[in-house]
C-alpha cells in the first residue's frame, strides 16, 4: 500500500492535502441550478401532494355518517337549506333523539364487524362438528374451557359475543318501541 500523501503549500505552510479537503453538506432533497433553495417547494408540501395523489380516490369514497342519512343542501351563498327536513312537522314525526335506538345502532355496527371476524375464523376450522359444538356451548352443556382447539375456542368466544350483542340489540329495540308507544299514547290521549 502506498501511504504517501501529497503536500500543498497554504499561506506559506506546507500541509498534507487531505486536511484542506472538506466534506460539503449538500441539500438532501436536491437542488435546481439557478434557483435558491428557499424558492423550492417544501419537502412536507411535496409529501402531501404525493399522498393526496396516491390516496385521493380512497379518501373520496362515501362514508356512512353517525348523524344519519339526511344531509342539508348548501345553496350558492353557502347557507344551509334543510328543505322539508327543517320544518317543525319533521321534528314532530321523527321523534327526536332516542338513546336506546342510538345505542342499538352502535351495537349493530359492532355486530357486523364481529360477524366478519367470525367468518374469517370459521374458514380456518375444518372440524365437522363445529356447529354441534356451538349448539352445546349455547345450551351450557360445555364451557369454553372444555374446547381444546385454539381456533375453535376463538370461534366459540366470537359466537357467544355475537349472540349476546343480538340479545342486547333486541332488548334496546323493545325499549325504544315501548317509549315510542307511550309517547304516542300520551299524544293521542290528550286529543
Amino acid at each position: 500500500m502506498n501511504n504517501e500523501t501529497g503536500f500543498v503549500v497554504d499561506d506559506g505552510i506546507e500541509v498534507p492535502e487531505s486536511v484542506l479537503l472538506g466534506r460539503q453538506q449538500g441539500n438532501r432533497y436536491g437542488s435546481v441550478p439557478g434557483l435558491d433553495d428557499s424558492e423550492l417547494a417544501d419537502p412536507d408540501e411535496l409529501e402531501r401532494q404525493v399522498l393526496v395523489h396516491e390516496f385521493g380516490p380512497i379518501l373520496a369514497l362515501p362514508v356512512k355518517t353517525s348523524k344519519g342519512g339526511i344531509r342539508p343542501e348548501i345553496d350558492e351563498n353557502g347557507n344551509l337549506d334543510w328543505g322539508a327536513f327543517g320544518t317543525v312537522d319533521f321534528d314532530r314525526y321523527s321523534g327526536g333523539f332516542d338513546k336506546a335506538r342510538y345505542k342499538a345502532d352502535i351495537l349493530r355496527e359492532q355486530r357486523k364487524e364481529l360477524l366478519v371476524r367470525l367468518a374469517m375464523v370459521s374458514e380456518r376450522i375444518k372440524v365437522e362438528g363445529k356447529r354441534l359444538i356451538l349448539q352445546y356451548l349455547e345450551m351450557d352443556i360445555i364451557g369454553i374451557e372444555h374446547i381444546v382447539n385454539e381456533d375453535m375456542r376463538a370461534l366459540a368466544r366470537l359466537y357467544l359475543r355475537a349472540r349476546r350483542l343480538e340479545r342486547e340489540i333486541a332488548q334496546l329495540r323493545q325499549a325504544s318501541e315501548r317509549r315510542r308507544e307511550q309517547r304516542a299514547a300520551a299524544l293521542w290521549g290528550t286529543w
